[in-house]
């Protein structure tokens, strides 16, 4: 069973000392999964203290001489919109925000944190024919179990999750045909990937080729896993 925790009055506190981050990671490792709405609208600061249980599974307090660490290992789910008014790219209504204001609005989120959140997609507005009319969507059921067993062969293969891959791991379980391969270093180079990014998006294209059943990392693959990377501009 999975359980949720709404993070707001944690983490929005200002008075956000090394207790609150132990807090933190005894509610995460509770929880399992973390949910930010409005993510822009949490102090930088705060959002900043996730880049290393997010990196780690782990949160360090030093004090003193002393240096403890905390388990947080968590799946952190987040969603923001596009600019202050909430309404760019929308069909229908208008944005106010001013070109200036949307790169301020959406560079609350630095770099350094963006480059640890796997999936990033944008969510557009359906448009009131695809709310109504719209083919149903692939039942639960099958999500869930397709699910299951792409966990099931990660385990199979590696013994954990592939999030959970180290550097020499992720070349020994991601094997990758030449296309992908040629793909993924385009994309590196186009998009000045950090290594972490690169490692990343190796590690969720294993996952889709897991999800479709396929032993190894195709260009297909690869493609989906980019297209995840680029929901949102950062500083």
């Amino acid at each position: 069973m999975t359980s949720w925790s709404c993070s707001y009055t944690l983490y929005h506190s200002r008075n956000f000392e090394p207790r609150s981050k132990k807090e933190l990671g005894d509610s995460a490792s509770v929880a399992q999964n973390i949910i930010y709405d409005e993510l822009p609208e949490f102090e930088r600061r705060v959002l900043e203290v996730l880049r290393e249980p997010l990196e780690t599974g782990h949160i360090t307090i030093s004090r003193a001489a002393h240096q403890t660490d905390f388990p947080a290992s968590f799946q952190l789910i987040a969603a923001m919109n596009p600019c202050p008014c909430g309404y760019r790219g929308h069909p229908l209504r208008a944005c106010r925000c001013t070109p200036d204001q949307v790169e301020r609005y959406q560079a609350r989120i630095s770099g350094p944190l963006l480059d640890r959140i796997d999936v990033q997609i944008e969510v557009p507005t359906p448009s009131q024919e695809e709310l109504l009319d719209g083919p149903p969507g692939e039942p639960t059921r099958n999500v869930a179990e397709r699910v299951s067993a792409a966990h099931a062969r990660q385990l199979a293969r590696q013994g954990k999750r592939n999030a959970l891959l180290g550097g020499h791991e992720i070349d020994l379980h991601c094997s990758r045909t030449d296309a992908a391969d040629g793909l993924l270093r385009h994309a590196m180079t186009r998009f000045s990937w950090s290594a972490r990014a690169y490692a990343r998006v190796l590690k969720l294209a294993r996952t889709i080729a897991d999800l479709a059943g396929d032993e190894q990392i195709d260009a297909a693959h690869v493609g989906e896993a980019i297209q995840y990377r680029r929901g949102v501009k950062a500083d």
